[in-house]
């Protein structure tokens, strides 16, 4: 009777250990896949400035447009915590869709070879956000269901600040379909 209570107890305690150790790994991953996000955020705030300063001698009609996209990267870099920083985040890719929707009417910014290719860039870091903001979300739903999910939402409870973890949602202004006009 005595080794069948053993048994059970260690086998308790192994599954306990197992959701901890799965609980630590999901946290893990969610921070490294930020990082990843934060990297190209990173190179596209470095390209704002380039194609800002390469743009604004061709598209006089468009300062406001111009000085949005600068404003935005001026919030985001400046924000200080995660979601506040995802909404800049969003706002800046609106207004770069936006800018790259203007360009469109510009034949001798389009000729420009720099900014055609400031603009490949830009449009190679922007997929290259979208394909790892999609990974951080897989991410962070495994993360944040194993945290509810019973058992788990337990131990979870019990042995530390594992905390629900927020998506790096589309902005409203991203999922509305472009209005192109001939």
């Amino acid at each position: 009777m005595m080794w069948f209570f053993l048994i059970v107890l260690a086998s308790v305690v192994l599954y306990v250990v197992s959701i901890y150790n799965k609980l630590i790994r999901y946290r893990v991953e969610s921070e490294n896949s930020w990082s990843q996000i934060d990297v190209q955020l990173k190179r596209r705030h470095d390209l704002i400035p380039n194609l800002v300063e390469t743009v604004k001698g061709y598209m006089q009609f468009e300062k406001d447009t111009l000085t949005k996209v600068m404003d935005a990267r001026a919030k985001a870099t400046g924000s200080g915590d995660m979601q506040s920083r995802m909404k800049a985040e969003g706002e800046i890719s609106g207004l770069l869709g936006r800018l790259m929707a203007i360009w469109e009417n510009y034949p001798d910014l389009k000729a420009n070879k720099n900014a055609m290719q400031l603009q490949e860039e830009l449009t190679t870091t922007e997929n290259r956000i979208g394909y790892t903001r999609g990974h951080y979300n897989d991410v962070i739903a495994n993360y944040n269901a194993l945290i509810e999910q019973f058992p788990s939402n337990h131990v979870s409870r019990m042995f530390g600040p594992f905390q629900k973890k927020v998506f790096f949602e589309i902005p409203e202004v991203e999922k509305e379909v472009p209005k192109v006009k001939f």
